[in-house]
């Protein structure tokens, strides 16, 4: 009996030794992507490239911390398009699954609650696609956020060289402007263009509004259509451009039209077809103009998924490169020390182009492109440096 229970024992404590070894040796990060919902292709890309950069490391032997190489082990929620369960899944990631970091969600309006849980319960978060200025800002004290950084430039940046562009590139002197007035980032992004494009000396002619979810937009581009603007401005998303688009062709409308980052999903060009032809946006990288380091991933992605990353893909993936350095920087598995090292790391070679934070900003320096829709392809155009 005793000689049984000193194996039981012997048993439970080698158990327990090969549980903590486990624990030591591997760091778990957390992703929480829109994979069902409104934009599910925005969360596919995310979680495809957060899948490659982790196989990356683990294949490598590991990310270096300290004096020995750790595995990384993702957990990946699904949000479901919701911003309830945005914050619902970081908080599961951070008290449940005790992730050391986070990345995502992306769109801003989902973005915005799941970083709110991440600075109050003092747990890194970055997110790849949030442009709103109030994803890494505390609206109470006007001040950064602590613990929440992206991997993207911000809307009053983008907002600015979309409204230069149509002056002097479309010589667009009257602009009308439809977007989500519940969406955080549709919103911010319409009044940045406004402000910009008015103190440029271009004219708003018809600033109009809808609401998530709405299907029927003719009331609005009727308005825009009887303001004869030179060019139409629709801050929103791959999943609702293309019918707004299609309904204001049918209403006679020919202008062209230009976007913003919201249109950088490879979906946009299935959903839209011929209908969005030689339209613009602004986005974050050109995929057929890319540096080394980023023709290397879009290679890798390709023979891993069959499909050309989009921005959301290259930008979570520097997401989780500026994590990795951070991690790597600190040294150790601790929440605080990679905060720590993350706002003061210098600079960053991404896919996404070269980027640095300014101290006391969670928001890096980078430069945007501007894309032409041409014959089914997203096409390089030009580059929008800050």
């Amino acid at each position: 009996m005793r000689k049984a229970l000193s194996l039981l024992l012997f048993s439970v404590l080698v158990s327990l030794g090969v549980a903590a070894w486990g624990a030591e040796k591997t760091l778990k990060l957390g992703v929480i992507a829109e994979l069902t919902g409104d934009m599910p292709a925005v969360g596919t890309s995310c979680k495809n490239a957060a899948e490659l950069a982790v196989k990356e490391i683990n294949a490598a032997g590991g990310l270096p911390v300290g004096k020995e190489k750790m595995k990384v082990d993702l957990v990946v929620e699904d949000n479901a398009g919701k911003a309830d369960q945005s914050a619902a899944a970081a908080q599961k990631l951070i008290t449940q699954d005790e992730v050391l970091a986070i990345v995502g969600p992306n769109a801003s309006r989902y973005a915005i609650p799941a970083a709110e849980i991440a600075e109050s319960s003092e747990t890194v978060l970055i997110t790849p696609w949030s442009t709103a200025p109030k994803t890494t800002l505390d609206t109470a004290t006007n001040q950064p956020k602590k613990y929440v950084f992206r991997a993207c430039f911000i809307d009053p940046f983008q907002g600015g060289v979309l409204a230069k562009f149509a002056l002097e590139k479309l010589k667009a002197k009257k602009a009308a402007v439809l977007y989500d007035v519940a969406s955080d980032y549709n919103k911010g992004i319409a009044e940045v263009f406004k402000a910009s494009y008015e103190k440029q000396g271009g004219k708003i002619v018809a600033f109009e509004t809808y609401t998530t979810n709405d299907k029927d937009f003719s009331a609005q581009l009727t308005k825009i259509k009887d303001a004869k603007p030179d060019v139409i401005f629709l801050p929103n998303y791959y999943s609702e451009v293309p019918l707004q688009v299609q309904q204001a062709k049918r209403l006679g409308i020919n202008v062209p039209f230009i976007g913003s980052d919201s249109w950088g999903s490879n979906e946009l060009l299935t959903l839209g077809g011929a209908d969005l032809n030689g339209y613009y946006f602004s986005t974050h990288y050109a995929a057929d103009n890319a540096a080394p380091v980023a023709k290397k991933f879009i290679a890798d992605y390709e023979k891993a998924y069959g499909a050309k990353p989009d921005d959301v893909a290259a930008l979570t993936y520097d997401a989780f490169g500026l994590l990795f350095g951070a991690i790597k920087s600190a040294g150790k598995v601790d929440r605080e020390a990679i905060r720590a090292a993350l706002s003061t790391l210098p600079s960053y070679k991404g896919v996404t182009g070269d980027m640095k934070f300014q101290a006391d900003s969670r928001d890096p320096i980078k430069s945007a492109v501007i894309l032409q829709i041409k014959d089914g392809k997203f096409t390089y155009f030009t580059n929008a440096n800050p």
